[in-house]
């Protein structure tokens, strides 16, 4: 059989071969980091046959599905370490995180705290240095069912029922055995470093009706020094925290009165949203797009049209029913069926397209209580929303404009960072799409050019494509090197087929425009919490929510300071003035933790020369300066901020 590897080499290979002996055959040392295989696309064993020619890579510690596949096997090892303290316990579910794993178990009477972390964690360690087998075993749905039935586990007669007869396998490892269709590492030995991270509770299969389970979250890893960074990472997280940051910079609140998951924005929040939106819009405007309102709500039939009702509407605020029969409006999840129906408000030749609609509009989706975290997951939010229509002759020229724009903002920001998720659909099941296959394959090729046109580092993910059409997804990292999802380009050929849109071509009949949506920040919300998080609080000088503080040494000195403070205003430079009866040294840390840039000190001195003291937020001391040269220094460090990215635009 012929292997091909993903730098296009291929070599050739007895038929039932398995990833690892193909791994020992190219080095020793590459076989001994294979966790994991992918097969045409699809993650399995090292350990694993392969009968037919194949697309071959070989997953390290390296690739995100590597990592998954260490994480879900340490999973079962918990798992294997919580038995043998609890021989009782009935499992649920452990899958891999974003980072490390979790397992839902049921102790019964028996409470687990994290006072027995440290048991659990040595035994783990102990049970990987045996460097047992994860072994796997096909089994028929009777014989599954028989088995948990004498473990007497609920949850796993449960998962088994929704099985078909033949696809079931089990995993042993030591004296573990679990339902699990894997993949695995080929066995525990890669498992150096452990760290159980907190529980939760967690209700059975996410049903406030069942019964709730303890949920064990943990991290391991192949070194000790990659756990004692991560942890070193972890720390420096809570300080960046974006709800921590938030409150203590007055950005924004939540309120039980008003409801989960939807913020409140305080004034120097609202201020710094604000901003954000000018900086865009003034982008947009230079590139062609029109602005444009749309309501909150919309009817039923709009979203059904859409093809969102069928989508989104598990995940909707319940309908808004009308005086009137059968009538039913519903907040919407969603701008761009409300941009088809402005873009079909009156007719479109082909001169006029394309046809850029933008907006800021607040979307709302009823997501879970348990799912709600500060900015980043909340229940209203409002999108940079926009709606490029377009000639199939123009698709790849637009879509290389969005990706410029979205690079000019994450420049701007700084976010240098990233890679392009190009977000295709699932090549098995088509079940959740809509639209022709055609279409699909126009849409998913436009992406692919343009991102190679423009020279992004892009990686491809299969199922990850919205349900009418393929994505770009731009994954950011923070200055913690998390990864984020920030800006989504999305070409779409359903929309505009649903909506009927129309523009009579040059040669006078009528064709269907094709759709592109695009989101640079994705949600304001989302986007501040990252930001925030990104860079500490110490946001850009630009956009900060105050520039400078004012800060006189005692109340002698406020008349001038209020005149220092006006005179900055009238050159857009932000500030406060802060009269408080303190001492200089308390002002000057209450500033500090305000992260305010730049502190004007003035005392005796200062109001004798008209000048201030200049001290930066970290640094320290600047000096002393008049007025004028205080307003040249601080119009060129916000210039400073904005360069790159002008440069970039």
């Amino acid at each position: 059989m012929n292997i091909t590897f993903p730098d296009g080499n291929i070599r050739t290979y007895a038929a039932g071969t398995t990833a690892m002996a193909i791994a020992k055959s190219i080095s020793e040392g590459l076989a001994r980091n294979v966790l994991a295989a992918k097969v045409n696309g699809r993650v399995q064993d090292a350990q694993l046959p392969i009968n037919d020619d194949a697309a071959l890579e070989l997953l390290t510690w390296d690739t995100a599905e590597g990592k998954a596949t260490f994480w879900h096997s340490s999973a079962h090892l918990m798992a294997e370490a919580i038995e043998f303290y609890y021989p009782n316990t009935k499992f649920g579910i452990g899958p891999a995180i974003e980072t490390g794993f979790y397992y839902d178990v049921d102790m019964g009477d028996t409470p687990f705290t994290p006072d027995d972390f440290k048991k659990i964690e040595d035994k783990m360690l102990e049970l990987a240095k045996q460097a047992n087998n994860y072994q796997r075993q096909a089994v028929s749905k009777a014989d599954a069912i028989a088995y948990f039935t004498q473990k007497n586990d609920p949850y796993k007669l449960d998962l088994i029922k929704d099985l078909a007869d033949g696809s079931i396998t089990f995993y042993t490892q030591g004296n573990f055995t679990d339902l699990c269709r894997g993949p695995h590492i080929s066995d525990t030995s890669p498992i150096k470093a452990v760290k159980l991270m907190s529980i939760a509770g967690a209700y059975w299969r996410g049903d406030e009706k069942s019964k709730q389970l303890t949920r064990i979250y943990a991290v391991t890893f192949t070194k000790q020094k990659e756990l004692t960074e991560y942890l070193a990472v972890l720390e420096e997280a809570k300080k960046r925290d974006h709800r921590k940051l938030g409150k203590e910079l007055e950005l924004f609140a939540f309120s039980e009165k008003v409801g989960m998951g939807l913020p409140l924005w305080l004034p120097k929040g609202a201020a710094l949203r604000e901003r954000l939106r000018n900086f865009l819009e003034k982008a947009q405007m230079k590139a062609g797009y029109t602005p444009v309102f749309t309501p909150h709500i919309g009817n039923k039939e709009l979203y059904i049209t859409s093809g969102h009702y069928e989508k989104y509407g598990a995940d909707s605020f319940k309908p808004i029913k009308t005086p009137a029969e059968g009538e039913e409006f519903f907040l919407k999840p969603m701008n761009c069926p409300h941009h088809c129906e402005i873009y079909k408000s009156k007719p479109r030749s082909y001169k006029d397209l394309p046809v850029r609609l933008s907006e800021f509009g607040t979307v709302y989706r009823y997501e879970q209580s348990g799912e709600l975290h500060g900015l980043t997951r909340v229940r209203g939010f409002t999108q940079d929303d926009a709606h490029l229509f377009c000639r199939p002759d123009q698709v790849k020229e637009e879509f290389c404009k969005v990706i410029d724009l979205v690079l000019y903002v994450f420049n701007a920001l700084g976010f240098t960072d990233y890679k392009a998720q190009i977000s295709l659909r699932d090549k098995d099941d088509r079940q959740k799409y809509i639209g022709s296959d055609e279409n699909w394959e126009k849409a998913e090729n436009a992406i692919i050019e343009a991102a190679a046109e423009r020279g992004l580092n892009t990686f491809i993910e299969y199922g990850e494509a919205a349900f009418y059409g393929p994505k770009l997804d731009f994954m950011v990292k923070d200055a913690l090197k998390r990864s984020w999802q920030l800006g989504t380009i999305q070409v779409d050929y359903n929309l505009p087929e649903r909506f009927q849109l129309e523009y009579t071509g040059s040669d006078n009949q009528k064709h269907r425009p094709v759709m592109i949506h695009r989101a640079p920040f994705g949600s304001l919300e989302r986007f501040i919490a990252v930001l925030i998080e990104h860079c500490g609080g110490n946001f850009p000088l630009w956009l900060a929510p105050d520039q400078i503080t004012i800060l006189p040494i005692s109340e002698k000195y406020n008349a001038y300071g209020n005149k220092v403070l006006e005179t900055l205003q009238n050159y857009d430079i932000r500030g406060l003035f802060d009269d408080r009866d303190e001492k200089i040294g308390k002002k000057i840390r209450d500033a500090e933790i305000k992260k305010t840039p730049f502190m004007l000190i003035i005392g005796e001195k200062e109001q004798a020369e008209n000048k201030v003291s200049l001290r930066k937020h970290g640094a320290g001391d600047l000096g002393t300066f008049t007025i004028d040269e205080t307003i040249a220094f601080l119009q060129s460090e916000i210039a400073k901020d904005l360069n790159q990215s002008v440069k970039n635009q």
